[in-house]
Formats: C-alpha cells, sequence, structure tokens
C-alpha cells in the first residue's frame, strides 16, 4: 500500500514480478487497474440476465428526428437509432462493474507487463452474419478506417497506439507510444469491427442508407427512410451461446419509428403505438401518462436507482466568440438563471442542480482540496486561480420566488469590472457593443426553460435570441463551432479516461466534431486531464477527477443545469425483465436488451400514427 513507509526490495521486487507475470497472461477479462473481474473464468452467464428468458416477440421503440445514415462511425450525417446492433466488439463491456470488459470476439486478451501493448486472440468460430470468417484482418482494417476517418472521438481514443501488427488469422497485438496507459487496452477492446471484404468497393467516409453488413445479434430487415428502421434477430447469431450473450437479445424484432417531437411521441406511446419509453420530462412524468391504460394497469411506470455518474448537463459558453471570454461576464449571466423557480415551476421540484462535471459520483469535487488533490494542484499555482484551492465554487441559489434582485446587483457588478455599462437600456462593452448572443437549440421544448432565463437577462440589458434550427443544421453548427451558446451534455463514466481529452484538451479545441465546444486551450487544464489518464489506481483518478472538476467549475464555462438520480421508464406491461438491473448500465439503467416478451403477452393495440411523421 502506499501509506507503507518501508518493505524489503527483494521482497517488493518478487511481488511486482508476480503481477507483472500475472497482467501478461492470456486472460477472459481484463480490468484497470488489474484487480480480479466479478465473473471468473468459468462463469455461465452475467447475474442481470434470465438464462431462460424466451425468444420472440417484438419491441417497438421510438426514435427523434429521422435519420439519413446507417454509418455511426463517421461525423456526417445523422445515423439511425439502435443500428450498434449490427456488430460485435473484441470485448464486452460489462454493465455490472465499474469498468471490466470480457472476451467476445477475443476469447483471451493478455496485456503487456510494462503496459506497452494488447494482445487479442480471436475465436476461430466468429464469423460475419454472411457467413464470412472474422479474422485479424478485419479487426486491423477496422482500427485504421475509426482512426483515420472516423470521428475525431477516435482519433483521441486510439491517439496513443504506434501500430496494430497481426501476428496471425486470429491473433492482433496493439503497440503503444507510451507505457502507463492502463485505459487503452480497455478502449481498444471496444472496437466494433467491421468486414474488410464488404467495404472494399465502398466508400467509408461516406454517409450512406445501404443497409450495413456486420457480426452481431440483428440485422436490417427493412427501412423507410427517415422515418422507421426493422431490426431482426439472427437467430444462428455465432455467438448466441457464449457466456457474455446468454439471456440478451431476446427479442425476434425490434423496430423504430421516428416522431417529430417529444409530446407526439409521448401521445403515441399512450395510444399503443410503441412499447417502452425513458422519459426525459419532468412535467410529462408527473401529468402526461393520465390515461385509462395507465390506470388499468397495462402501462408501467418505473423509476429506477441510478448508480452512476449524470456528468454535466448545461448550458455552454462557446468562449471563442470575444463577449464569453471574460470569466466575470460568464459568471454575471450564469447567475440570472434561476434553477430554483424553474425546478419547482417547471419541473414539479424533481431535480437537484448539477453541482459537478462528474456529479452523481465519488469523482465530484466537494468543500475544499483534499491533501491529495492539493498535491496535484500545487505545481499549477500561479496558472489556475488562488480561489481553487479553497471552497468548490457553486452555482448560484435563489428562494424560488422568481424575484432575483440580489443576482442581477451581483451581475451588475461583475459586469461593470469587466468594463460594460448601460447605455439606451442595453448592456454595452467599452466600446459599445451591444452584449448580445444567439442560444442555439434544436428541441424546441428547450425554450420552455429558456424563456425566462431571457427575460431575467434583458432586466438587465443583455439581449438573448433563441434560435430552434432542425437536428441537421443543429450538428454543423455544433461541428463548426457556429454557435454562441448552447446546451449540451457531457456524460461520465464509472472510470473517465481517454475522452476527457476531447472534452477538454487543447489538442481538441480546433477539431471540428470534438466534444471541446467551450474552444479550451488552458495549459493547466491540458495537465490535469493527462494526469488523469495517466492514474495508475482508482484513488488517483478519483483525485485527479476532482482536482480536474475544481479547475473547469471556477472558470464558469457553463451554466450547470440539473439531473435526476434516478431512471424514469414507462412500458406495456406485455414485457418482463430481470428483477435486478446492471448497476452501471449507459443505456437508461434498464438493461433493455436482457428484458423478454411475457409468453401469453397481447399486443398493445395502435397503428403508426400519420403525424408521427
Amino acid at each position: 500500500m502506499k501509506s507503507l513507509r518501508y518493505c524489503l526490495i527483494a521482497g517488493c521486487a518478487l511481488v511486482f514480478a508476480y503481477a507483472g507475470s500475472l497482467s501478461a497472461e492470456p486472460r477472459h477479462a481484463i480490468t484497470l487497474y488489474d484487480e480480479a473481474p466479478k465473473y471468473p473464468a468459468d462463469f455461465g452467464h452475467f447475474d442481470f440476465v434470465n438464462p431462460e428468458a424466451p425468444k420472440g416477440g417484438t419491441l417497438r421503440l421510438s426514435g427523434m428526428n429521422g435519420f439519413d445514415s446507417f454509418n455511426p462511425f463517421i461525423p456526417k450525417g445523422n445515423p439511425a437509432d439502435r443500428v450498434g446492433l449490427l456488430y460485435d466488439t473484441l470485448t464486452y463491456h460489462s454493465p455490472d462493474e465499474p469498468f471490466t470488459e470480457y472476451g467476445l470476439i477475443a476469447e483471451k486478451i493478455e496485456k503487456a507487463p510494462d503496459g506497452t501493448f494488447v494482445r487479442f486472440y480471436l475465436r476461430p468460430e466468429a464469423r460475419f452474419n454472411d457467413g464470412h470468417p472474422l479474422t485479424a484482418e478485419d479487426v486491423a482494417f477496422s482500427f485504421q478506417a475509426l482512426q483515420e476517418h472516423g470521428d475525431p472521438l477516435y482519433r483521441y481514443y486510439y491517439g496513443d497506439v504506434e501500430k496494430a501488427v497481426i501476428e496471425g488469422p486470429h491473433q492482433i497485438r496493439f503497440d503503444f507510444k507510451h507505457a502507463g496507459n492502463r485505459e487503452l487496452p480497455l478502449i481498444l477492446g471496444q472496437i466494433a469491427v467491421l468486414p474488410k471484404h464488404w467495404w472494399a468497393n465502398r466508400d467509408f467516409t461516406k454517409t450512406s442508407l445501404e443497409i450495413p453488413l456486420g457480426s452481431g445479434p440483428y440485422r436490417i430487415a427493412e427501412f423507410n427512410a427517415g422515418r422507421s428502421v426493422r431490426f431482426e434477430r439472427v437467430k444462428d447469431w455465432w455467438a448466441k451461446d457464449l457466456p457474455v450473450s446468454k439471456g440478451m437479445y431476446n427479442f425476434d424484432v425490434i423496430t423504430v419509428d421516428y416522431y417529430r417531437d417529444m409530446s407526439v411521441a409521448l401521445e403515441a406511446f399512450k395510444a399503443g403505438h410503441f412499447d417502452y419509453n425513458f422519459e426525459y420530462s419532468a412535467k410529462d412524468w408527473a401529468t402526461g401518462y393520465n390515461s385509462p391504460a395507465l390506470r388499468e394497469g397495462r402501462i408501467v411506470k418505473e423509476e429506477l436507482p441510478n448508480h452512476s455518474p449524470v456528468g454535466m448537463q448545461a448550458f455552454v459558453f462557446n468562449i471563442r466568440k470575444p463577449m464569453f471570454q471574460d470569466r466575470r461576464v460568464r459568471r454575471a449571466i450564469s447567475l440570472l438563471f434561476d434553477f430554483e423557480w424553474t425546478n419547482r415551476q417547471l419541473f414539479y421540484s424533481a431535480y437537484k442542480r448539477t453541482q459537478s462535471f462528474f456529479e452523481n459520483s465519488d469523482m465530484a469535487a466537494r468543500g475544499e482540496p483534499s491533501d491529495a488533490e492539493r498535491q496535484i494542484l500545487e505545481p499549477l499555482r500561479g496558472k489556475i486561480s488562488e480561489d481553487v484551492f479553497g471552497e468548490v465554487i457553486k452555482p448560484s441559489v435563489t428562494d424560488g420566488s422568481g424575484l432575483i434582485r440580489d443576482k442581477q446587483r451581483e451581475a451588475y457588478r461583475l459586469l461593470r469590472a469587466a468594463g460594460y455599462r448601460i447605455e439606451s437600456d442595453r448592456m454595452v462593452s467599452p466600446d459599445g457593443t451591444p452584449l448580445r448572443f444567439e442560444f442555439l437549440i434544436a428541441q424546441a421544448n428547450l425554450q420552455r426553460v429558456l424563456l425566462p432565463f431571457k427575460r431575467n437577462l434583458s432586466e438587465l440589458g443583455i439581449d438573448m435570441q433563441i434560435r430552434v434550427v432542425d437536428v441537421s443544421q443543429y450538428i454543423n453548427r455544433l461541428r463548426t463551432r457556429d454557435f454562441d451558446m448552447t446546451s449540451s451534455i457531457w456524460s461520465q463514466s464509472s472510470s473517465p479516461g481517454n475522452e476527457q481529452l476531447e472534452f477538454w484538451h487543447s489538442s481538441s479545441a480546433d477539431n471540428p466534431g470534438s466534444r471541446n465546444f467551450i474552444g479550451l486551450k488552458d495549459p493547466a487544464i491540458d495537465a490535469l486531464v493527462e494526469g488523469l489518464v495517466r492514474a495508475d489506481s482508482r484513488e488517483s483518478l478519483v483525485n485527479h477527477a476532482k482536482a480536474l472538476d475544481r479547475v473547469l467549475l471556477w472558470g464558469e464555462y457553463v451554466i450547470p443545469n440539473y439531473h435526476t438520480d434516478v431512471w424514469r421508464i414507462a412500458y406495456w406491461n406485455r414485457f418482463e425483465h430481470p428483477a435486478t438491473p446492471p448497476a452501471y448500465d449507459s443505456n437508461n439503467g434498464t438493461g433493455l436488451m436482457t428484458w423478454w416478451v411475457k409468453p401469453d403477452a397481447k399486443p398493445s393495440s395502435g397503428e403508426n400514427m400519420q403525424e408521427k411523421r
């Protein structure tokens, strides 16, 4: 342990040599810090599944705003929902553990003792759904295609990979540029393996509605462009009897019908036009499901505990814009968002204020820095504010009455200190430029949250215009950084790592398509992100995350919104699911692919609605 001050050199060397030899052995699963996985090599199935779940039936789901592509890997287009069901990955990410990967395509995984490579031993029986064998050639092709032509996220994820070496038809090794990146072997295990032979005469960089070939549990049977997709279970799926697949993918058919907005979708759900709804709106959860079907028990509402980090949902300042480059201006604008009134009047008091970029986890900064956090922050003294070494900054709090005169006065003082003044009832900069900006959104229902915020801003002479655009335009404007403010979510896992480079690091600021929407280019933040990625223990990871959290919060780069620590789901009662869902499931906490249709269930009523188009 780190707290021990002394140990015999020979004894330590023996322990480390033993640990290294263990990490060099091919294993059925790998973990972030080489701790033992929850499930042993001979496990039969996961605890969160029913291995005897019957196969059959149809699950009908909803989507929003259409789609124009079946290629989810590139930074173009709007891919169809659930298209990931077409593909297998080298490993299966366990939703029952913080960060463990079990072999899927890869029967065994071997990590170098010094962390300089990872080797995957592929199952000889793995094949694509056209019967073509899946080999190391396909893995190497997939890695190269994703790294060179995929979404910028992949370049950050795989940036420390020196090369992929095919060692045999069923064996591939990834060599790393640097030792010590513990997360990289697990990330490489999550590669969706694409068929090299199918892509040989196709352009991977283009959006397309040609039905792609995969090796996964489902294939696309038919679709109506932008309106609906029908997936059918691959009944001879090569991996159906593996321990990581038992009790999963039980529906013969999964359909996704697309709706114009959530309000129309909710009415369609209550009418029986689709089966399962994850609810985002507190108002709709409180009142929107009232119907004969709910009162008669044909619709079930459940709240499931959310054990996963919720990350940060926030209004985002694009600090590339001149008016947002002064922290005092950002803080002043933040003070005028009245969460307490919004929560009470619009959300039935269902939400909690988000106070961390790692909210709902042990990685969220609270109070003053611990000694361990101070050790991380101390080398940055002089490059970060002295305030970071004190109490963590929190969003402002109001009494919920809607009267925020004290916040407006504080905001005015900050703006005056930044050189602003009131002129003809407008807040203007030192050169006379009005403080005016556009808030870009794609979902019209967000306007009800923004309009009270807009009113509070206007009372101080600040002009915020709300611009609603379609999804395609919204995505393109985000990618090209053509926005002043917008709403965004930075989701977090229980073991954050390389994706933080894409969120906050200088290297991502100018890359179209990265999630560095803020435009951060701060050497201190870079150092904290790099330290987090290199963390060599869970304790170190948590402390680096807390230190990073403090600096990001102090910068006032976003206006934190709100969150709930439960998942809100509603479904028609012809379904059953295991009693205990996986603790860390990213699919709204439900483990939906472990559900099944009751053998005696009657179909829900309802045909496709014309207005959903």
